[in-house]
C-alpha cells in the first residue's frame, strides 16, 4: 500500500510543490554516486587591440575552473507508527491506511520541506535565540513554528559545546521553548549559551556529519560570514567565484524599499548576470508593503502580490529606477536579503525525496516492545547537495538588523 498510494515519484512532487527553491531552481536527479564536476569559467579570451593584431605570443586564452562535490549530503526523517492504531480485525485495512498513514507522511513532509529549504537557503541552523539561554531551561527564539513538543536538536554558541536537548514547552506568544536533556524531563540549565555568542538551534547530526550548501554561505564571502570557497576552490583566487555584497546595516523599515532598487541599479550596472529575483524575508515583506500603502508615486506595483499556500509570497515593484520581483519565503532569515540568477543554481540528487526500501522491497521496518507492541518505521531519505554555478551572477545584503 505505500508503493500504490505513496510512491516516491508523488512524494519528490509534492516536496517540489511545498517548497520555493525546488520549485524555482534546476533538479538534476541523475546523480547515482561519486564525485560531480562543477566547471567554472575564471576569465574568458580578452585579447582586443586597435591599429594592429595582438601577438601570437600574447594572446589572453579562457581559463576554466574545476570544483567538485565529492559526496552527497544525507537528510533522513523517521515516522513511527504503531499497530494497535492501525488494527482493525486483526489486519490493517485499506480504508485505516489511506485515512491515516498518507495524511501522517504529508504532515511529516512539510517539516522535512521546511528544514530542508532552511539549510538549503540560509544555512545550518534553523533558528537563532534571540536572548541568552536561562537557568530554567527557558530559550526565546527567533521561528518559534519550527519547533514541536518532544523535538530532538542541538544548542551551539561561539564558545560553548554543543548540547542535546528535548522540547518539553513551547510558549507562542512570547516565542519561547523549554529545553530538557531527555524527552519529557525536567528543564535544563542553558544559560551558557549566550545572544553574544551568536547561540542557535540545529537539527541532530549537523555539527557534526555536515548539511547542505546554504546559498547564503555561496554568495557570502568569508569576511561576511560566508565560506571562503566554493565548491573546493578558493572564491578569492577568480572574480567569477564572487557575489557582490552590500552591507545592510543602514537599512530601515522606511528606507527598504530605496535601498533595495540601489542595490539592484547597482548589481544591474556591473552587469555579471541576471540578479531578478530578490528573497527576503516576510518581515521585509511587511515594511515594503507598508511602504506601498503610504507611497504616492514613488513605487507602485506592477503585477499583484500572489501568496502560495505553502509558505511564499510574489510581488513585482516598479519605479524610476526600473522593477523588482520580491519574493517572501518563510525559510528566509531576517539579516540577509538575496538578488538571485535561478539559473546558475542547481540541485544535484539520486531521484529526490524517496522512502527507504529494504532489499526484499518493504518500505517499512518493523520493531515489537513490551510497551507498544509491533510498530513500524517509515524512513525518509534525500541524498543531494546544492551547486551555484556563476557565483558572481548573483548578490546578497547582510547585516540587515532594524
Amino acid at each position: 500500500m505505500l508503493q500504490e498510494y505513496i510512491p516516491n515519484e508523488l512524494l519528490m512532487y509534492e516536496q517540489k510543490e511545498r517548497s520555493w527553491y525546488f520549485k524555482n531552481v534546476e533538479m538534476d536527479n541523475g546523480w547515482k554516486t561519486g564525485n560531480i564536476v562543477v566547471p567554472f569559467e575564471g576569465s574568458g579570451a580578452s585579447s582586443i587591440s586597435f591599429g594592429g593584431l595582438t601577438d601570437s605570443t600574447d594572446i589572453s586564452e579562457s581559463q576554466y575552473i574545476r570544483g567538485n562535490i565529492p559526496t552527497a549530503v544525507e537528510a533522513w526523517g523517521a515516522i513511527i507508527l504503531h499497530q494497535r492504531d492501525l488494527m482493525e480485525n486483526g489486519k490493517i485495512p485499506e480504508q485505516t491506511f489511506l485515512s491515516l498513514i498518507p495524511k501522517e507522511i504529508d504532515k511529516f513532509t512539510k517539516k522535512m520541506k521546511q528544514a530542508i529549504s532552511t539549510q538549503l537557503l540560509v544555512g545550518s541552523h534553523f533558528a537563532k535565540f534571540t536572548a541568552n539561554g536561562t537557568v530554567g531551561g527557558a530559550i526565546a527564539v527567533n521561528h518559534i513554528n519550527r519547533f514541536d513538543i518532544g523535538q530532538k536538536l542541538e544548542i551551539d554558541d561561539d564558545n560553548s559545546a554543543p548540547l542535546s536537548v528535548y522540547v518539553i514547552g513551547i510558549v507562542m506568544d512570547t516565542s519561547t521553548i523549554t529545553v530538557s536533556l531527555t524527552r519529557g524531563g525536567v528543564a535544563a540549565d542553558v544559560s551558557a549559551y549566550t545572544l553574544a555568542q551568536n547561540a542557535k538551534c540545529y537539527h541532530p547530526g549537523v555539527l557534526t556529519n555536515g548539511v547542505f550548501t546554504s546559498v547564503a554561505s555561496m554568495l557570502l564571502s568569508a569576511a561576511n560570514g560566508g565560506s571562503a570557497t566554493i565548491h573546493g576552490v578558493n572564491k578569492l583566487l577568480w572574480p567569477v567565484l564572487q557575489a557582490l555584497n552590500y552591507s545592510g546595516a543602514a537599512f530601515s523599515a522606511a528606507n527598504l524599499l530605496d535601498s533595495l532598487f540601489d542595490v539592484y541599479v547597482d548589481v544591474q550596472g556591473k552587469g555579471l548576470g541576471n540578479a531578478s529575483k530578490i528573497v527576503l524575508s516576510y518581515k521585509h515583506l511587511g515594511s515594503i508593503m507598508k511602504k506601498l500603502e503610504n507611497s504616492k508615486g514613488a513605487f507602485y506595483v506592477t503585477k499583484q502580490p500572489s501568496t502560495n499556500v505553502y509558505g511564499w509570497t510574489t510581488v513585482t515593484i516598479g519605479s524610476v529606477k526600473g522593477e523588482l520581483e520580491v519574493v517572501a519565503v518563510l525559510e528566509m532569515d531576517d539579516d540577509i536579503i538575496m538578488y538571485l540568477d535561478l539559473a546558475t543554481l542547481v540541485f544535484y540528487s539520486n531521484g529526490g525525496i524517496k522512502k527507504r526500501q529494504a532489499p526484499d522491497g518493504k518500505e517499512y521496518f518493523e520493531i515489537r516492545s513490551a510497551a507498544n507492541g509491533y510498530s513500524y518505521i517509515i524512513d525518509l531519505c534525500l541524498f543531494g547537495e546544492n551547486a551555484c554555478l556563476n557565483p558572481s551572477s548573483n548578490a546578497i545584503v547582510y547585516g540587515v538588523n532594524y
